[in-house]
Formats: structure tokens, sequence, C-alpha cells
């Protein structure tokens, strides 16, 4: 992890993303003066799981699995963070701990905003208010359908539904597959790394996906999505 200086060649003197141009002049300000930039290297986590809160965290640049630690280092995969989103929201809001872990996948460019910043922002301007609930609202309803996955569905539908969704992905990062490994993808569907490495040869004997060392590519998206919808 490195802070980024004003004097460095990564630093962002605007805060450019479009849910910040929605903020008036003094907002700006007053949330320039309270963040700060960081360079998180690959592997480095951002958020840890009950840890104290003291900011949220904007992804400007590189990716990151957002995730749910159990017992006996189990961990849940929820989702993909990308640039452009929010981290630690909830701590603005409800408690003062991070409420789950997330850990980077590339390099990323980050922005620390203190929390009581954000908070005030969203008390005196409507409209980035709306936009962090549209936001806050859009990753509850991808947990509650995370939620059904595991629930109602059997391992092939629970692989199949996480392939589906990563390969959702490619478009903007098409390098996403290789970038996770066999433990990622199992932890994603909430099964071992052998049955998720078994089920897998199981769809490439079927044709439904063909791998490529790290890379998955899916050859049936029709057949897949049919495993996924009769779990």
């Amino acid at each position: 992890m490195k802070t980024i200086l004003d004097t460095d060649h990564d630093f962002f003197c605007d805060i450019n993303a479009l849910c910040f141009q929605m903020l008036s002049a003094e907002e700006t300000d007053l949330v320039k003066a309270s963040k700060t930039q960081v360079l998180f290297r690959k592997g480095d986590n951002l958020t840890k799981q009950g840890a104290f809160a003291s900011y949220a965290l904007f992804i400007i640049k590189g990716l990151a699995i957002q995730y749910i630690e159990g017992d006996v280092n189990r961990s849940f995969n929820l989702r993909i963070i990308k640039p452009g989103e929010f981290v630690g929201l909830s701590s603005v809001f409800s408690k003062n701990t991070f409420n789950y872990s997330s850990v980077t996948l590339t390099d990323c460019q980050v922005i620390l905003v203190e929390k009581e910043t954000i908070a005030h922002v969203v008390k005196q301007n409507g409209e980035f208010g709306f936009n962090l609930i549209k936001r806050y609202c859009a990753q509850n309803t991808n947990l509650f359908e995370t939620l059904r996955n595991v629930l109602f569905k059997q391992m092939s539908g629970r692989l199949a539904e996480i392939l589906l969704y990563l390969d959702s992905l490619k478009t903007d990062f098409p390098d996403i597959f290789q970038l996770l490994s066999r433990k990622n993808i199992a932890d994603f569907a909430g099964i071992s790394t052998e049955s998720a490495v078994k089920l897998l040869k199981s769809f490439e004997q079927e044709a439904i996906i063909n791998l490529h060392d790290k890379d998955i590519i899916i050859v049936d998206k029709n057949r897949l999505e049919k495993i996924s919808k009769n779990g």
C-alpha cells in the first residue's frame, strides 16, 4: 500500500467520477480536503471484516473481491468490485466496523474519504444521496440473489451461475478468469475447490466450456444458463 502524493505522476487532482460531478464547488472542496489517494498492490486488503472503519473507499482503477469470512479459514466471495464503485458505505450509516473483507485482484488506485464527510454531503445534497441509495440498493439486490443461489441451487447450478456472472465481466475485463484461482471461483459458488475443479472438467467434457490454463471460455451459453436456472 502506498499513499499517492500530489507530486506523483498517478495523482488525480480532480475528482472525475460521475457520482462526484453532482457536488457543488464547496462540497467538492470538502471531499478533496478529507480524502487520501492510495495505491493498493495486488493481494492487499482494502477492508478487513470487523476492523474499525473511519472512511469509505472509492475505486478509481483496478479490481477487487468482496467476501465474507467464516470460521476455520472459510470464506464466501460476494462480488467483483470494479472501478467507479464504493467500498464500505455501510460503515458510514450504521456500524463503525467493516462487515466484510475485500482484497485486490490487481493493483488498485483508491480514494479514501472520511465517512463523516460523506454523511455531511449526503445530508445537504439530495442528488448525491439518491445516487448512493441506488448503488446501495443494487448491491442489496445482488446479495439477496446470491443468498437464493446458495440456499436453493445444487453445486452445478451455483457454479454455472458464477461462470455466467464472471463471463459477463469479460467485455470490460477480458482477463478476469486469469486473475482468479480455482479456489476463488469455488468460494463464489460456496463449494470446495475439489468440487469446482471436477465440475469444470465435467462442463468441458460436455462441450459447455473450454479450459485454457486459468482462462475459461463459455462455448454453449444456453446449456450453461439452463444448468444455472434448474439448479
